[in-house]
């Protein structure tokens, strides 16, 4: 028997129930994982919510990341085997897989091998976070040596994984952030600028930090009618790449004869984790980060598996700097 987090209608963190369920052997293409640590992301909690775009089907469990050790293999799967130390890509549909548990199924198509350095706590906090940035950034060529790139929700782990892209490939991040309790944090992550939403005009700030020209790239998770302010911030032919809808307003596209020309777009992770030469490449690029330490997951707090409510209220709470872990404790209960 496995235990998995699972709930039965829409609503808040104490929808969830960690349960006793038969988890069962690994279909065609797909692995079971004995868990050691799962990522949390603000995608489980809106999903949770029903205001994510995939709606759950109950019971449902959750989850896009974890780290652990293959348990079995299903019929067809290839490079992969029992034992090897994984973790788990964002490359699926939490209506259809989720991570919440002690042992989960999941496609092969998602998993990666852990490098032997990397342990099952910062594994459990990679792949969301870089991934995410790692499309625009990298992948798009959107970003080049020199450029100034704007960087909203700055400590969100994505916000983070950014920074250390940006700093990676010669760029020059600025982050944003609502209050001044997290100037210091981001500027000790490698921030070139932090600039406080709540004290300070960001569009002017922006200005100044760049010499009047603007950034490359606004990277923004927020959307809503707030992305009219960052447009003021940014380059002529520039970019505006909106990867989150953490406000539910209509975001409207920036009004061409009011700002400079600028390329305007939305952006998910599964454009690179469900293509399968785009996550290669992707993977290549991480882990040759985490190898060298240019690359280095940030981890705000951990929690064990039992107090899963507990840590999506501390996320919702939108206290930390980084990434949020649960850890799993494996014993005769959970064997």
């Amino acid at each position: 028997m496995a235990k998995l987090v699972q709930f039965d209608r829409l609503g808040d963190s104490n929808v969830l129930t960690l349960r006793e369920v038969e988890v069962g052997a690994p279909s065609a293409g797909e692995v079971r994982i004995r868990v050691d640590a799962i990522g949390l992301n603000r995608a489980e909690i809106m999903y949770r919510d029903g205001v994510y775009f995939d709606q759950p089907v109950f019971p449902s469990t959750l989850g896009y990341e974890a780290a652990g050790v293959i348990e079995a293999v299903g019929q067809g799967v290839n490079g992969l085997a029992e034992g090897d130390t994984v973790a788990v890509v964002p490359a699926f549909l939490q209506s259809k897989y989720g991570t919440y548990g002690t042992h989960i199924i999941v496609p092969a198509s998602a998993v990666v091998p852990r490098p032997a350095h990397i342990d099952p706590t910062r594994a459990a906090a990679v792949w969301m976070a870089y991934t995410t940035a790692y499309g625009p950034f990298i992948e798009s060529g959107k970003v080049r040596p020199g450029d100034y790139v704007l960087i909203t929700a700055a400590s969100s782990s994505v916000g983070l994984a950014a920074i250390q892209l940006a700093n990676h490939i010669g760029a020059i991040p600025i982050a944003a952030t609502r209050g001044s309790d997290k100037k210091q944090r981001l500027l000790d992550a490698g921030a070139a600028h932090v600039i406080v939403t709540d004290d300070e005009d960001l569009p002017a700030r922006v200005m100044d930090i760049t010499g009047g020209e603007g950034v490359r790239l606004a990277f923004d998770p927020i959307a809503g009618p707030g992305v009219e302010v960052l447009a003021q911030g940014i380059a002529a032919d520039g970019f505006l790449v909106v990867y989150g809808a953490l406000d539910p307003r209509i975001t409207p596209l920036p009004n061409a004869q009011s700002y400079p020309a600028l390329n305007s777009s939305t952006y998910t992770l599964f454009e690179i984790t469900m293509n399968p030469e785009r996550l290669r490449r992707a993977v290549a690029f991480v882990n040759a980060g985490l190898a060298s330490g240019s690359l280095t997951p940030v981890i705000d707090r951990t929690f064990d598996l039992t107090e899963i409510a507990e840590a999506h209220r501390y996320m919702e709470a939108n206290g930390q700097v980084g990434k949020i872990v649960v850890t799993v404790t494996h014993g005769d209960a959970t064997a």
